[in-house]
């Protein structure tokens, strides 16, 4: 039976988390391994019991017509396994398990791809800021990801293929599953000159649910994103935030202060989350230096890749994550020795607890304190926040729930 088949059976478990497919078959060593663990084996990795019983089914009815579904409707499936899966997308938090995909191959580790994002409804200035920005970076050879929405997506892609360039829409459901209706012409385009992607299998219904964990991927593809008209509360800044998050450039342009559908992008911009953006220049000048050849009209020439200020740090935390009261202590928590947690942990989980202690560190830091690849720091985050050992704090910082000890 191919890989594919047991990635498909595993990524399609009902209460599976975004990320948690790609940990657990670190954890057990691929998607083959997990399939054939006993539930003495999922219970001694920590894993829920919801997930265990969904594991326990080992049907391969579903993933089988997943798998016919894809061809005939041209849908290529890629697992995180594959030579041609993104790397930029692979070092993220949470990376998705498996896409599935139609149209051109993009080789987004070679590109530079830059993510639009903004209102739904946006005002005619909105429209033509997003229209422009997207035809400029086409013209200038940038690829312009976005999702499919009416509005501010729809407004970009359009502009990046009326200007013969190449795009990706991200969706929230199923590639066969055109949402909204209004954007039935676009999945028609797409493939012809860019790529469809999504993590959902064909079949899939575009829930709400879906939409704030696709911006994920979204800004993992993209080398920055690119802000384009939002209100303080939209799903613009849960991209923004997330763009932040995977150390991603984040860019606005910035609207009448009395407007509340330009709130959003002005804070990102007030707060120095964002650079102000007038054009697509102000964006690509960023990458001129770092992909050079890659795109037209440069204005370096220098053909050497060059360091740059650090970005996508946040100075100051939104309103919601600061809270209205003053700073109160952290509750204590409890400690346990590796023995008493009950948990056969891996290597590479044993050492991140023990490297955490009491602290709240990033993934990087993590990295460089252990030693141990990004990739694997991930994915055993992961799997300890599915055990109950680790838990996310804003700004992407992890702690540990219970500090755990050699003894």
């Amino acid at each position: 039976m191919s890989t594919v088949k047991y990635w498909l059976w595993l990524t399609t478990r009902p209460s599976m988390r975004p990320g948690e497919a790609a940990a657990l078959a670190d954890h057990f060593g691929g998607p083959e391994r997990v399939y054939f663990a006993d539930p003495a084996e999922y219970e001694l990795a920590g894993l829920p019991a919801p997930l265990r019983q969904e594991l326990a089914s080992k049907s391969m009815d579903y993933p089988e017509q997943v798998l016919r579904d894809c061809d005939r409707l041209g849908v290529r499936v890629l697992t995180i396994q594959d030579a041609q899966y993104p790397e930029r997308l692979r070092q993220i938090d949470a990376p998705p398990a498996v896409l599935y995909v139609k149209g051109w191959p993009i080789l987004f580790d070679e590109e530079v791809a830059i993510g639009v994002v903004g209102s739904r409804k946006p005002s005619g200035y909105g429209l033509r800021m997003a229209e422009r920005l997207g035809g400029d970076l086409a013209r200038r050879g940038a690829v312009v990801v976005s999702g499919v929405a009416q509005g501010i997506d729809s407004a970009a892609l359009w502009g990046a293929l009326r200007s013969g360039g190449r795009v990706c829409s991200v969706l929230g459901g199923g590639i066969d599953m055109v949402y909204p209706a209004g954007s039935a012409k676009l999945y028609e385009c797409i493939p012809d000159s860019g790529l469809l992607v999504s993590e959902y299998p064909p079949g899939t219904t575009n829930d709400g649910r879906h939409f704030p964990v696709r911006n994920r991927i979204i800004s993992g593809l993209s080398l920055g994103v690119a802000a384009v008209e939002a209100t303080e509360r939209s799903g613009t800044l849960i991209t923004a935030r997330k763009a932040l998050d995977q150390n991603r450039d984040v860019f606005a342009f910035p609207g009448p202060a009395d407007v509340p559908a330009n709130r959003g992008t002005n804070l990102l911009i007030q707060r120095g989350e964002a650079k102000l953006i007038l054009s697509a220049q102000d964006v690509l000048e960023e990458y001129e230096d770092l992909y050079p050849g890659r795109l037209r009209g440069s204005r370096s020439g220098s053909g050497e890749r060059v360091s740059r200020p650090e970005r996508g740090k946040r100075p100051v935390p939104p309103p919601e994550e600061a809270g209205e009261k003053g700073p109160e202590a952290p509750p204590e928590r409890p400690h346990k020795t590796l023995e008493a947690a009950g948990v056969a942990f891996t290597d590479d989980e044993r050492d991140i607890l023990l490297v955490l202690g009491e602290q709240t560190l990033r993934p990087d830091d993590l990295v460089e304190r252990t030693g141990i690849p990004a990739r694997r720091v991930l994915s055993a985050l992961t799997m300890l926040q599915v055990q109950g050992f680790v838990r996310e704090k804003p700004g992407s910082g992890f702690e540990a729930a219970i500090v755990i000890t050699l003894g």
